[in-house]
């Protein structure tokens, strides 16, 4: 089971609880939000996609009308089994 970092006192709304059940998979060793940012695109709903490999894991955004935040996953998962995780947890 993973850990889930809350180091901000701000996270997009609706972003904490889909961390968290991503968190509880065994695979998962760390996710941690990083900074929230404006954006020019809206997107009416929470998405969150992955965007690079890092040294131990990936890169993700989560966006939410103008604003993304960066999401760093550290796992031993493939980016296609991660991705089809976030896409299980974006849809509920």
């Amino acid at each position: 089971m993973g850990r889930l970092v809350i180091n901000h006192s701000t996270n997009i709304e609706g972003l904490i609880p889909i961390l968290q059940k991503l968190s509880r998979n065994i695979n998962i060793r760390t996710i941690t939000p990083g900074v929230i940012s404006r954006v020019r695109g809206r997107s009416s709903k929470l998405i969150i996609r992955l965007s690079v490999k890092t040294i131990n894991g990936y890169k993700a955004i989560a966006r939410k009308g103008k604003t993304a935040q960066e999401i760093f996953i550290s796992t031993d998962l493939s980016k296609d089994q991660l991705k089809q995780m976030i896409e299980i947890y974006n849809n509920k």
